[in-house]
Formats: structure tokens, C-alpha cells, sequence
């Protein structure tokens, strides 16, 4: 899945200069059940909404769905695709003020994150922290499947 980003920028002013920016979509990644299984695996939740196709097929959603989760992690990924960062000394995933789960993201689906960049604010001695909007697209789908108001630090 890794690709060039979009867009790169160098040091702490050409991230400042992203504040209002809109990132773009990325390409679309395909959810796979051996990706929804390996997920499974590491987190130990394997309700059967997420790993059992027979059970699902006849549950509320038609099959087997992503966990919202492993939907949110995959933003770290593909916004990877979006936006590159060098120049600094490092970049940190600060935190998440806000996060929801519109619609499930079905086995076989495909997703894109559409990414913003809301504001970028200087954290005194420290570096920058940026407000990024993110929403995770589901291809044909007219309701996001995650979306999130996401925090990263950039040190000098």
C-alpha cells in the first residue's frame, strides 16, 4: 500500500503554511477478511460480525464487517499517502479529540481517507501541533465509515 505522498513539506514553516489546506483523497484500498482476521488476532476481538462470513451473512449487515478500529488505523497508512513531512526531527501522533463510525465498512469494500488540515498552531519551545479532519470514504457509499478529528506534533 505505500506510495508518495501527494504532497510533501520541508520544516516547521511549510507545515505552517498547510494551516486550511485541503489534503485531498488518497487511492482506494481494498478490505480483505484476512486483513479484518489479522486484526482480529492481534486485538483479541473476534466477534463473529468480523470473522465469521457464514454467521454474518446472515446477520444485520449481509457479511462480514471491518472493525472500527482497524478502520481508524488505517488512516495512520494513507495518510502517509497524503502528506509527507521531512526536515524535522520528529512527528508524533498527539491524539484524537473526536471519532465516530457513521456506517461499517463491509469485507470487499473499499475505503480512501480524505484528509484536512484545520489549523496549525506553534506549542511554545517545542515544535508545531496540527488539527487534521480526516474521513474515511466508503466507495459507493454515501455516509463515512470514521470520522476523526486527529492531533500530530512536528518537533525541530
Amino acid at each position: 500500500m505505500p506510495t508518495a505522498p501527494h504532497r510533501t513539506v520541508t520544516g516547521l514553516d511549510g507545515i505552517k503554511a498547510l494551516a486550511g489546506v485541503d489534503l485531498g483523497r488518497t487511492g482506494w484500498l481494498e478490505i480483505t477478511q484476512e486483513r479484518v482476521d489479522t486484526f482480529a488476532d492481534a486485538t483479541d476481538d473476534h466477534q463473529w460480525i468480523h470473522v465469521d462470513p457464514e454467521r454474518a451473512g446472515d446477520g444485520p449487515f449481509g457479511g462480514t464487517i471491518a472493525h472500527g478500529y482497524l478502520t481508524l488505523s488505517l488512516v495512520i497508512p494513507l495518510f502517509n499517502e497524503l502528506l509527507g513531512v521531512e526536515g524535522i526531527r520528529m512527528s508524533i501522533n498527539y491524539g484524537l479529540d473526536k471519532v465516530r463510525f457513521p456506517t461499517p465498512v463491509r469485507v470487499g469494500a473499499r475505503i480512501r481517507l480524505h484528509g484536512t488540515v484545520d489549523s496549525v498552531d506553534e506549542v511554545k519551545g517545542e515544535g508545531v501541533e496540527m488539527q487534521l479532519g480526516f474521513t474515511v470514504e466508503v466507495e459507493g457509499s454515501d455516509k463515512p465509515a470514521c470520522v476523526a478529528a486527529a492531533v500530530y506534533r512536528h518537533y525541530a
